[in-house]
């Protein structure tokens, strides 16, 4: 869309959706336009949902006039649905149990089994510690120290395994006292001591907008003033820190303390944001702020946790970036978002259960192959999208499908990639994959796009090459009598999650018959091997 400098009125170009923003003084408005060109040719597919995220996507769907694609293959869905919960890739046993089984409610039974396994609450608890910063910051007594961070990461990944109510979770923190050691969520408040930047983060991870722009002047892009972000600021004046009686620990309890509003000269009082100034009575300003942000009538809340899991099954938010909620980045299905929010809500804010409603959802289920209708389409959800593994995730894969256990820093031997507690411990692999330094709250910490240096180490480096060797995949599969075809179908779906077609098959055994020393043999399958683990299909989720 484009304005006319004339008339002052906006146009259309082509067809899509557009949005048009006006700003008078200190109010901000936006609308979305819909451009459909009269002569399109369209009948709306009768496509039955199987909850209320079809609905919501099939009627947007509509008012663009787009088909979404098919349902995925189940050699696709069992790939994807693993990697999303849990993290991993199916065995060659749990692939070909799902692929052998007849219910029809498969998808839904194996959706239920994955949701107990404890490796959904290591893949979320890592996501939710990268928001919170769960990182060491040096060894000094103002410091997150390792023991410090340990104990926070503990105690979040116990709230999730008992399935908590994440409001419950989040009030919890945000309204703690005590020392670091004995009281671990305190830990939020050592890892950011900047009142402002504190408060930013607050209003950044669990509200999902940034204020950060009114601290100088009213956003030029939102609705928020400088009496907004003071008043929310005053909230969080009152954290106080002294020495605990170990020199390591920190006491964080609330005195008193103001900070003022630069437009007036005087001492900002507590405001929540969107909302009017409070008296605070009978609690302190941290616990009256983390009641009001977490209750279930604050739809902030809900509908950026909503959105949060959503883009992780994903790849995009419904509002993208997911902390970059404003009006002038609206939601691209509101009323999607809203129901997402409110169902969040209704089940007490249980994760499981609307990861449930999610991973059930059609949409989710969706084919990546895109149709004409579709293939221009990135943001409401007709396809499903092409997916690079973060790094953690291809990494812990890398293990379990060479048979190679990593090792890290303060963690047994075979643990995943997913349960490094501290944001510093790193390895040269996930740096290079784009594992989030946990350094600031921001959702683009995490590096999901392809580069050189990572084709690069997959190919020359020691991460696949040296894996091979040391897991002996190949030679044990020959030491159970496979021959060369079975080894073959059994790297292809340890790897890629299905056998190899018959034009591969051909190529494949092709190659082998022009060798018949055992040791080229070997070679020539540890050959493929390393190329499926550099094939685009294995290093994406599809």
């Amino acid at each position: 869309m484009a304005i006319d400098p004339s008339s002052g009125l906006a146009e259309s170009k082509n067809r899509g959706e557009g949005f048009l923003m006006a700003r008078f003084h200190t109010f901000t408005e936006g609308s979305q336009a819909i451009v459909i060109p009269d002569n399109l040719e369209y009948t709306r597919p009768q496509i039955a949902a199987n909850n209320y995220i079809d609905e919501h996507v099939h009627e947007k769907l509509h008012k663009l006039r787009i088909i979404p694609s098919e349902l995925c293959s189940d050699e696709i869905f069992v790939r994807r649905v693993f990697l999303d919960i849990a993290g991993l890739l199916p065995t060659e046993e749990e692939l070909t149990a799902f692929m052998n089984n007849k219910d029809p409610k498969k998808r839904s039974i194996l959706i239920d089994e994955l949701l107990e396994r404890k490796d959904f609450t290591e893949l979320w608890v890592m996501k939710w510690a990268e928001l919170l910063q769960i990182r060491t910051t040096g060894n000094n007594a103002n410091d997150v120290t390792y023991k410090a961070a340990l104990l926070w990461y503990n105690w979040l990944r116990d709230q999730i395994a008992e399935n908590r109510p994440f409001n419950e979770i989040v009030e919890e923190m945000l309204s703690s006292r005590g020392g670091t050691h004995d009281v671990p969520t305190t830990n939020y408040y050592k890892a950011e001591s900047d009142v402002k930047k504190l408060t930013e983060n607050v209003a950044q991870v669990f509200m999902g907008t940034r204020i950060q722009c009114a601290q100088c002047h009213n956003h030029p892009f939102d609705r928020w003033t400088m009496d907004d972000y003071y008043g929310f600021v005053s909230f969080f004046t009152q954290v106080k820190r002294k020495r605990g009686e170990d020199p390591m620990e920190q006491i964080i309890y609330d005195g008193s303390g103001s900070i003022k509003n630069p437009v007036t000269g005087q001492n900002a009082e507590p405001k929540f944001l969107g909302g009017e100034k409070i008296e605070v009575k009978n609690q302190t300003r941290r616990q009256a702020v983390a009641k009001w942000l977490t209750a279930p009538g604050n739809p902030w809340f809900a509908r950026n946790t909503a959105n949060i899991v959503w883009s992780h099954f994903f790849g995009i938010g419904i509002v993208d970036p997911v902390d970059d909620v404003r009006i002038s980045n609206p939601a691209t299905n509101p009323e999607l978002l809203h129901a997402l929010g409110g169902k969040f809500t209704e089940y007490n804010f249980d994760m499981k259960k609307l990861v449930r409603d999610i991973c059930n959802s059609r949409t989710y289920q969706l084919s990546t192959r895109a149709n004409s209708t579709n293939e221009a389409d990135n943001t409401n959800f007709s396809h499903a999208r092409v997916r690079r593994l973060r790094a953690e995730i291809l990494l812990d894969t890398l293990a379990q499908v060479t048979d190679t256990p990593n090792k890290f820093r303060g963690l047994p031997l075979g643990s995943r990639a997913v349960n490094i507690a501290d944001g510093n411990t790193s390895t040269y692999f996930l740096t290079t994959f784009g594992r989030a330094t946990r350094k600031t709250v921001c959702s683009c910490e995490v590096k999901m796009e392809p580069n050189l240096s990572q084709a690069l180490h997959l190919l020359n480096g020691d991460a696949v090459n040296n894996r091979i060797q040391r897991g002996r995949v190949v030679q044990n599969l020959q030491k159970e009598g496979k021959k060369p075809e079975e080894v073959i179908k059994s790297l292809y779906l340890r790897t890629v999650s299905r056998p190899p077609t018959d034009v591969e098959s051909s190529r494949l055994n092709n190659v082998l018959s022009e060798t018949t020393e055992p040791a080229e043999v070997t070679q020539v399958l540890e050959d493929i091997f390393w190329a499926l683990l550099n094939s685009k299909e294995y290093l994406f989720n599809h």
